[in-house]
């Protein structure tokens, strides 16, 4: 696991400040990630949809300039300038639109003109990643390994186990990268390392792991610092942007359900009273959602609490004060008050407790406590607050 260097508060006091991370590897932390000893090239089975595989190198590969001859064979030699089309294929990746299609083939790449002695970074196949590091490396002469990790960034994948020590082994033996190098070190991102075991990579292939950096705009410095991870490169911040970025994806990821949901709101509440309080229904259930999926993440070092979801409930509370006053709620009936007060900041919490896996500041079995207080909680307060609006049209 990543262990996270607390606060005195605790794990879950939220800063947009650097956090020193500490690696070590743990082959567990991985969710349904296959053994170390594994050569299978399926994608895991826990965690969203993923694409079935980046294919094989040619031409169109983003940014292919030519092929370089080695020993090993031909390589695509690679560009870092980003063009129009790769800003724009981020942009739409950060709005979920065919998020798991942005993806290279798995393999060797050339950056600049490197030669034996030149080093060997690796990344996943994730196009995001990919880009974001060979951008990085303009000027460079090195070697871009990139893992089969089937879409997802280097740090999903490393608890997926797509990014593991298995997948790197088959991609040293696969690329014969020992005839391509004459040296036998490789340079991994640090977030990768949950799922890498170095040993097991050293009695395999011969090749030595060394963890580089957090961040890819930071490689620049370690080449040039005798690849030496200063303190700085072991930092990770969730700032505000960083924040930010993350909202856009969940909003889509959230949409299909939100509307299904708003409309089943829409309808019930109709049927017991009106199509005007279905309509105040449904707006209190949309913006209780959004509330959730938006300002919690943005306001998360400010809201109190350590849980996610008690900072989504306050977010909630907040917007279900401003509804009650925007909507006249003085007059409705103490049931629908009560129903109110319960499931809008019910809501909110349970959409903010999905970025608990998007935060630098909570572990995996932090995550789990978490939800198994946070998720009977949730749905005690939802069956109440529907057990209330009824009580309050028939009784």
């Amino acid at each position: 696991m990543l262990h996270l260097k607390k606060t005195p508060l605790g794990p879950f006091k939220i800063k947009s400040v650097r956090k020193t991370v500490k690696v070590e590897h743990n082959p567990s932390s991985a969710c349904c990630a296959p053994g170390s000893g594994s050569t299978s090239g399926k994608p895991p089975c826990c965690g969203p949809p993923t694409s079935t595989g980046g294919g094989v190198i040619t031409e169109k590969v983003p940014g292919f300039i030519e092929w370089l001859e080695t020993p090993a064979g031909r390589i695509a030699r690679i560009a870092p300038e980003l063009c129009f089309g790769d800003h724009f294929g981020a942009c739409k990746a950060r709005w979920g639109i065919g998020r798991m299609r942005y993806i290279v083939p798995p393999g060797l790449y050339a950056i600049g003109h490197p030669g034996p002695a030149d080093p060997v970074l690796v990344t996943a196949n994730y196009k995001m990643s990919y880009d974001l590091v060979r951008q990085s490396l303009a000027g460079r002469n090195v070697w871009l390994l990139t893992l089969e990790t089937f879409g997802v960034n280097v740090w999903c994948a490393a608890g997926k186990g797509t990014f593991g020590t298995s997948e790197l082994v088959r991609r040293i033996k696969k690329t014969d990268l020992a005839r391509v190098v004459s040296h036998r070190r490789l340079l991994l991102p640090i977030l990768g390392a949950p799922g890498v075991a170095a040993h097991e990579v050293a009695h395999h292939t011969g090749f030595r792991v060394s963890y580089a950096t957090i961040r890819a705009a930071d490689l620049p410095e370690y080449l040039d610092n005798g690849m030496i991870t200063t303190p700085e490169m072991r930092q990770l911040t969730f700032t505000f942007y960083e924040r930010l970025v993350l909202v856009p994806v969940e909003l889509v990821m959230s949409l299909m359900t939100v509307t299904i949901i708003g409309a089943v709101v829409l309808l019930l509440i109709t049927l017991l009273g009106n199509l005007h309080a279905g309509i105040v229904g449904f707006c209190a259930y949309v913006g209780a959602c959004l509330s959730g999926i938006v300002l919690g993440p943005i306001l998360l070092p400010w809201l109190p609490g350590r849980s996610f979801a008690v900072k989504g409930a306050v977010v909630g509370l907040l917007w279900c004060i401003l509804f009650y006053v925007l909507a006249d709620g003085v007059a409705w009936n103490g049931a629908v008050k009560a129903a109110l007060f319960l499931a809008l900041p019910a809501l909110s919490a349970f959409h903010t407790l999905n970025f608990t896996g998007c935060s630098t500041f909570t572990s995996r079995s932090g995550v789990k406590k978490e939800m198994r207080i946070a998720l009977p909680t949730i749905a005690i307060a939802l069956v109440f607050s529907l057990i209330l609006l009824l009580a309050g049209k028939f009784l």
